[in-house]
């Protein structure tokens, strides 16, 4: 089996990029910026069919706008346009630089830190202890997820509007700084942070996965498959290692995806969120009007999404910081 690989060359310390944070910073953002650019129709369809029937009982014979992933992308895609179906990159881009800029470029020196605190000694050359990966991913995809939080914000009320089939409150924003414009003028501060307490649930849960999961399949594959050439640097092997990440993700991740999305999207009224409170109220009504599998809305849809972001962002990553290592 032939495989494509970037190799540092042997007996060469790693260069300034394996150990430069601005550098993993640049890595991770430009990568998940490269991944959301494929992904992002796939999220505007997520958004659309989580806030559909937003705490209404399910009724026979009422028509919905949007029946499956399929049908919503086509039906976005034929009333929209292609920009429909793009509704919210702006933004997107800018979560991402927020969210894995920050989780991708500091999660090894965390990593390593909480290794060192645990063990004497960093991660390099130890077998993955799973708890202390969680532990990494955890902190670093909620700092991010603070980070990112307005931009988020915007992005999820530019993706829930539409003129032909309406879900959810309809904010209209005319382009991303007409939407961090108006939370300003409304709510300052506190309301530019919606929502936040919610996305950090959702990033939490999700990076804890993601990172320590891809960490953990990675050294799997390159382990017990590197005499076939899928070695720690092969693209197939961070191709495979993302496909079982993206699931387990996206698992673990949905429910709180959902509830974020809807925290998110409510209209305010006098500085408060018209339908909920509080992250939790929004899980508890959620469940009660609509069913425990509502925590799963939109999950082929997250997962069409969250599997080929986590494979592009993860195979993208690798090869931009093999590079760095290489030329730098």
């Amino acid at each position: 089996m032939t495989t494509q690989t970037i190799d540092v060359p042997s007996g060469v310390a790693p260069g300034v990029a394996q150990n430069n944070l601005f550098f993993a910073w640049f890595a991770g953002s430009l990568a998940s910026c490269g991944a959301v650019t494929f992904t992002n129709p796939v999220e505007v369809v997520k958004t659309r069919l989580q806030l559909q029937g937003e705490l209404a009982k399910a009724t026979p014979g009422v028509e919905r706008a949007y029946h499956n992933v399929a049908q919503a992308f086509w039906a976005i895609g034929k009333n929209e346009g292609l920009w429909g179906l793009q509704k919210g990159l702006g933004p997107g881009y800018m979560y991402q630089i927020m969210l894995n800029g920050t989780r991708l470029g500091f999660y090894e020196p965390v990593k390593n830190a909480l290794y060192t605190g645990a063990t004497g000694s960093t991660s390099r050359g130890q077998a993955p202890i799973m708890a202390l990966n969680v532990a990494a991913g955890g902190l670093c995809g909620v700092a991010g997820a603070a980070l990112g939080s307005p931009f988020f914000l915007v992005k999820t009320r530019m993706q829930s509007a539409s003129k032909f089939a309406a879900v959810g409150h309809q904010h209209n924003y005319t382009s991303s700084i007409d939407g961090l414009r108006r939370i300003w003028q409304a709510g300052g501060i506190r309301g530019l942070y919606r929502g936040m307490d919610a996305a950090m649930m959702r990033a939490g849960a999700g990076s804890a996965v993601q990172l320590a999961t891809y960490d953990h399949f990675k050294s799997y594959i390159s382990r017990t498959l590197a005499h076939r050439g899928l070695t720690d640097n092969s693209v197939y092997t961070h191709f495979l290692a993302s496909m079982g990440t993206g699931f387990f993700v996206c698992l673990a991740m949905n429910p709180f995806d959902v509830v974020s999305t809807r925290m998110y999207n409510q209209k305010t009224v006098n500085g408060q969120g018209a339908l909920y409170r509080n992250p939790f109220q929004c899980f508890y009504k959620t469940v009660a009007s609509e069913g425990v599998l509502s925590l799963y809305k939109g999950f082929l849809a997250h997962y069409l999404r969250l599997g080929p972001h986590t494979i592009l962002m993860f195979v993208f990553v690798e090869q931009i910081k093999a590079l760095g290592a290489q030329y730098f």
